[in-house]
């Protein structure tokens, strides 16, 4: 069944600004956050991302239920990096057999869980706010962008949905075919690997069709091409960009502050 509820407002006052805007600050964001491995500056960040949520437009319900594969990704780090880590520094905390769970792997572990949520979110939230079209009129007029590459990014966020599609014929074709793993595990995963090569292989020849028919289209050419839509950059755009910018350095000062900062390199 296809969900039609939308995943965000369009009219939530940080959802109407400007598609580049949008881009800027969750880059700012996430970069700041690189550069620390400790789990104290993404907590802040998660609970920043998720504090602005409502102002995005953006269902609490909705995105937990888009985002799941990302949750499910987290946890399985989790478990893998605690159980199976070299780094056994710091106070035993759990010890079970084989299983010996550390203070310092835990921390490790916790550390990398919430950056790669941290960093995903701002991308999930920019993206569930803006509309294709408007994002590549906004790379092409406000970031100077290429129009063969802002198209190009607007005709892969349009060709995304039709890869669920395609898996789902792919699979029924497969059943029809008497192709099916049943109970086996082992036949599930071989039967997965197969159907993701085989939607690869579709995805490169649908796009080296796209990439033939826009040069054919002059998108190669040094011509200036013009836009439909018009974007402005907004000093309230610039505003999210700054704002942005200052609840990461407060995320990471923080962590300097309560002296759970680690460098990246050093």
């Amino acid at each position: 069944m296809i969900d039609l509820e939308p995943v965000a407002t369009p009219g939530a006052p940080l959802a109407r600004r400007n598609p580049v805007a949008k881009l800027a600050a969750a880059m700012v964001f996430t970069i700041v956050l690189v550069a620390t491995l400790d789990p104290v500056a993404p907590a802040i960040a998660i609970a920043v991302e998720l504090a602005v949520l409502p102002l995005f437009g953006v269902r609490y319900r909705v995105l937990a239920r888009r985002a799941w594969p990302l949750l499910a990704a987290a946890g399985g780090i989790l478990v893998t990096l605690v159980l199976f880590a070299a780094d056994r520094s710091g106070r035993v905390l759990v010890e079970a057999g084989p299983v010996v769970v550390t203070e310092g792997v835990l921390v490790t572990a916790l550390g990398l869980v919430l950056r790669m949520l941290a960093v995903a979110l701002p991308g999930v939230i920019v993206f569930a706010t803006t509309d294709p079209t408007d994002l590549a009129d906004a790379l092409i007029q406000n970031a100077k962008a290429p129009a063969r590459f802002a198209i190009g990014a607007l005709a892969a966020f349009r060709l995304v949905p039709l890869l669920e599609q395609e898996w789902r014929m792919i699979s029924m074709a497969r059943r029809a075919r008497g192709v099916d793993a049943g109970r086996n595990p082992v036949a599930k995963l071989r039967l997965f690997a197969s159907t993701a090569f085989t939607l690869l292989v579709g995805a490169i020849r649908r796009g080296t069709r796209l990439a033939v028919a826009m040069d054919a289209r002059g998108f190669d050419a040094g011509t200036p091409r013009t836009v439909a839509r018009r974007q402005r950059f907004t000093r309230a755009d610039a505003l999210l960009v700054i704002a942005a910018a200052l609840l990461a350095a407060a995320a990471l000062t923080t962590s300097i502050l309560l002296g759970t900062f680690r460098p990246l390199i050093g």
